[in-house]
């Protein structure tokens, strides 16, 4: 029995991932902002207005008011705090001008301030599997109320009469104004994890791994992100150990989006067969001519075996996945393959291969955004290892082609695999975030996107 109950813990153990692709935390200035934005550029609160000016059929009248209209909405001034293990508790401030016949048989005017409040949980949608807001607890809460009746006269009717309309009125007025919000901002993850392609090569899907979860800082949102090739297999993310974490110093109430290395690795998985290349030009940035009297002042076999010159044809082919690492301020693709040269025949006659060696190097990556896609550009980093694999000019020390290799990565594969790498990797689509803002930077096993407002 106890060896069971161990196999089904080793089980669960396994499936759970301590790293989970990619993580984004929202905070206070993001969140605001997008509150914000829904509520000016919905107009809610004016159509709201709009709305309870209007005879509806079915809804009473409200008593001692008749011809009843609403103008004179305020700008809403809206405060968000977080609740943790719920999501957003919703103060709006906002006032207005009620107007209409009253029971007396005079104009009235109700001129009112007041607060909003609600909490807005946060849950994941059951159909979709998106993050969305549901409005919970919504009241009206009466800050100050003034009115053209004479209050000196039936001080108690007058009071008994504004508490009932306001508090028939309010509520149905203002409380839809925070759902309505709430939709306009939902609305924004709509595309969040919709496949997103990379180049022809494959795909990739921003998916939830649990639902989001809030704290007193922040919400939070984690991805197990589906990498997936054109042919439909999907590229799995190799554990990375620990979640990754923010630095030290990041700022109070600011919004990032952590990604980590092993998800950048699956991602350029899809690009592997891109970072193949043929080489059949002679002359090449500042090298040497690629010809075989030049191969052979590295390896003098090659001058016997050709007394005259011949073009060289380089063909490196990428055997291993590309690999991403991190360390802080520093992050490399490393690349496992086969080098061949050949030299090159008269037309119609197949190229002779000189030598094939296996090949591990490392290049250094620049990250930067552009709209909505990562980019990388690299540079040589070193060449760590060189192994000979077969020879038809005999035996020779590889180590003498170190130099002569090294240069012709950097010069001829490190642009054709920057021209690559031009294609950009998707970042998720969220609350129509404009990354080109944000500021990077990298830790362990990580890199960190600062997300900047406009």
């Amino acid at each position: 029995m106890l060896w069971i109950l161990c196999l089904a813990l080793c089980a669960l153990l396994t499936c759970t991932r301590a790293d989970p692709g990619a993580r984004l935390r929202l905070g206070m200035d993001i969140m605001n902002h997008e509150v914000q934005s829904a509520m000016e550029e919905s107009h809610i609160l004016e159509k709201m207005a709009a709305e309870a000016s209007k005879k509806r059929p079915g809804v009473k009248p409200i008593k001692g008011i008749t011809n009843m209209k609403v103008k004179d909405v305020l700008l809403p001034v809206i405060t968000l705090s977080f609740t943790p293990g719920v999501g957003i508790f919703q103060c709006v401030s906002t006032g207005m001008t009620i107007t209409g016949k009253s029971f007396m048989g005079k104009n009235m005017e109700i001129i009112v301030v007041l607060n909003i409040t609600a909490t807005n949980r946060l849950l994941q949608d059951e159909e979709t599997g998106l993050p969305k807001f549901k409005s919970e607890g919504c009241e009206v809460i009466l800050v100050s109320v003034k009115t053209n009746l004479p209050s000196n006269m039936m001080p108690n009717v007058i009071n008994k009469f504004l508490d009932r309309t306001l508090h028939k009125v309010l509520p149905g007025l203002m409380c839809p104004a925070i759902d309505a919000v709430l939709v306009y901002v939902n609305r924004k993850w709509a595309n969040m994890n919709a496949p997103m392609p990379v180049d022809q090569m494959g795909s990739v899907k921003y998916v939830l791994t649990s639902m989001p979860t809030t704290t007193a800082s922040y919400i939070q949102v984690d991805f197990s992100p589906v990498v997936q090739q054109q042919e439909g297999n999907t590229i799995e993310l190799a554990d990375a150990g620990e979640a990754a974490e923010l630095p030290e110093d990041s700022a109070e109430g600011s919004s990032q989006l952590l990604l980590s290395a092993a998800f950048l690795t699956a991602e350029l998985a899809l690009l592997q067969k891109s970072f193949n290349l043929n080489v059949h030009d002679t002359m090449i940035g500042e090298l040497p001519p690629q010809t075989t009297e030049t191969l052979a002042d590295f390896i003098p076999e090659v001058a016997e075996a050709y007394p005259k010159p011949k073009p060289l044809v380089t063909q490196i082919r990428i055997n291993k996945p590309p690999k991403v690492t991190m360390k802080t301020g520093k992050s490399l693709l490393h690349l496992h393959g086969t080098l061949e040269m050949f030299a090159a025949r008269r037309r119609g006659k197949a190229p002779v291969s000189l030598f094939l060696l296996e090949a591990h190097f490392n290049l250094k990556i620049q990250y930067s955004v552009h709209e909505d896609r990562l980019q990388m550009a690299t540079s040589l980093n070193r060449l760590l290892s060189l192994s000979q694999e077969s020879s038809s000019i005999g035996a020779f020390d590889e180590k003498e082609l170190t130099g002569f290799i090294t240069d012709f990565l950097r010069e001829a594969y490190i642009p054709a695999v920057n021209d690559v790498l031009q294609v950009g990797l998707p970042l998720p689509n969220f609350l129509d975030m404009n990354y080109n803002l944000a500021e990077l930077d990298i830790v362990e096993n990580t890199l960190v996107l600062d997300l900047k407002l406009d």
